[in-house]
Formats: C-alpha cells, structure tokens, sequence
C-alpha cells in the first residue's frame, strides 16, 4: 500500500494516543476510517476532530475482548464502507505487579484485550482485506514485546504473544500467496493515557518503595514521543511492508541491547529498576 488516498482503513483504541493521531494522519491522506474503541466520549472528540476532512468516518463503541462483538463490527465497517484496506489493532492495556501479587483474573483482564483483541480483530477482518485485494494488518506490540521488564509480566506476556502472532500471521500470508501483508509495531515510551488508566497493584510500589500512583507517575515520565510522530512512523512502515517497526529512540537502544545481551540485559534492566528506589 504505496498510497492510502481512496482507501479504508479500521482503527482500534482510536479515542486516543496513537490509534486518534492515525485517524487523524488517514484522513488528511484521504482515507476513509472505521474507528472503534471502548471509550464513547474519547471516541466522539476523535470523530468530531476530523470534521471537515471530506473522507467518511464512522465510529463504534467497542470492546475489543468481546470476539462476537469484534466480528459484528467486521461486517458493520463492510456494509457501510463497501470494503476494508487497512486493520491497525492498537487497543491495549497495561498491568503492572509482581506474579506473586497479580491474580489470574488480573492476568485474563490484560491478555483479553491485549492478545485476544489483536486476534479477534485479524480473524474478523482478515477475509475483508483480502477480498480488497490489497490489504495490510498492522498489530501494535510494545517495546516490551522485544524484552521483559520486572513488575510487567502480564503486560510482557501479552506483548510477546502478539510479536510471535504477527510475525507467523505474516508467513502465513505469504505461504498461502495473499494479497495481504503484516506489520508488528513495538512503540517505546509513546505519550499517551496509558500510564493513567494503567492497573498497579500495590505490589509494584511497593517493590520500588512507593504507593502504586507514585509508580505510575514514575513509568509516566519515560513516555517521550508524541503520538502524532508514532503515527508517521506506523504508516511509513505500511507503505514500504515492513515486517517490524520499532518507534523511538529507546525502543531502538532496548532492541540493541537484547541483541547483544540476550539474557545479560535482565540483570541490566533489574538494576536500573531497583535504582528508582532511590530516587
């Protein structure tokens, strides 16, 4: 997908952050939009700000962890758009805790939506893009996707899970000759809501010697690229089918050092973590 000019593209978790700064950069390319997202008022202000734009913009109120409902949006975006070119799954939430602490339901909570969503959203979609003849998943990982971090197992696990899906989803596709492609996007310290709406348990705070709001302030201050620059990034990615796309400067440092350290960064990581106690 050279161009998105005329296309359609289908955006989750687009009330905000990355998946509002994409509708925003589809549209002023001229690209029609199907967003969705499980927050109707931030949903609203994302449509309401493409207003003027001259491309069709419908909008559902959608949890991405209910398969039935994913699939019903699947053919909603169909019949209202008469096709579907381009699937960004970016819903995602975060979860922070030690195993110990975290329950199973906490666990269930963060894979439902964040690996569970992604593939809902692929399978229902998936028949869609390939009918357009030209069509591109893209499947928004985390930098967390590429190494693990103490405090976020749910979250890690959730990640990697979707790295592997996308990057066997992509072989897939070309094993069978699709005219779809596949893209896995590990997103570093993007500023957007996510720290906020996060779920701390006190566990995390505690082993950095701080109540859970203190710790998510800290991780707060490490989200250092804007939305918008995501964004350009992830569509760049698409336009030359890149099969991974790592956004900014930290998500590139942290793939190096794994590729150097495979196993040594851990004790890296551990310590610079330990280190905020300090602080």
């Amino acid at each position: 997908m050279r161009t998105f000019a005329d296309r359609t593209a289908a955006v989750t978790g687009a009330a905000s952050g990355i998946g509002r700064a994409l509708a925003g950069r589809l549209a002023r390319e001229g690209c029609h939009l199907a967003l969705a997202d499980v927050d109707a008022d931030g949903l609203a202000a994302t449509t309401a700000g493409l207003t003027g734009t001259g491309v069709r913009v419908t909008s559902t109120v959608l949890d991405v962890a209910d398969e039935q409902a994913v699939h019903g949006w699947a053919a909603t975006v169909v019949a209202e758009h008469g096709g579907v070119n381009l699937l960004v799954n970016n819903a995602g939430v975060a979860l922070s805790g030690t195993v110990a602490s975290l329950s199973t339901a906490d666990y269930r909570w963060v894979m439902d939506v964040n690996f569970w969503g992604v593939l809902y959203g692929t399978t229902a979609f998936l028949p869609h893009l390939e009918a357009s003849g030209e069509g591109h998943v893209v499947n928004v990982s985390s930098v967390f996707g590429l190494f693990a971090q103490p405090l976020m197992s749910g979250y890690n696990a959730s990640k990697y899970a979707v790295r592997g899906f996308t990057e066997s989803l992509r072989q897939d596709l070309e094993l069978t000759g699709s005219p779809v492609s596949a893209t896995c996007v590990h997103p570093g310290g993007i500023r957007t809501a996510i720290a906020r709406s996060a779920r701390v348990d006190p566990s995390a705070g505690a082993a950095l010697g701080q109540d859970a709001g203190a710790a998510a302030a800290g991780f707060e201050k490490l989200l250092r690229t804007s939305p918008d620059r995501a964004a350009r990034t992830i569509l760049d990615g698409v336009r030359h089918d890149r099969r991974r796309v790592l956004i900014g400067p930290d998500a590139r440092v942290l793939d190096a050092l794994v590729r150097v350290l495979p196993t040594g960064y851990q004790r890296i990581v551990t310590r610079a973590v330990r280190s905020r106690r300090t602080r």
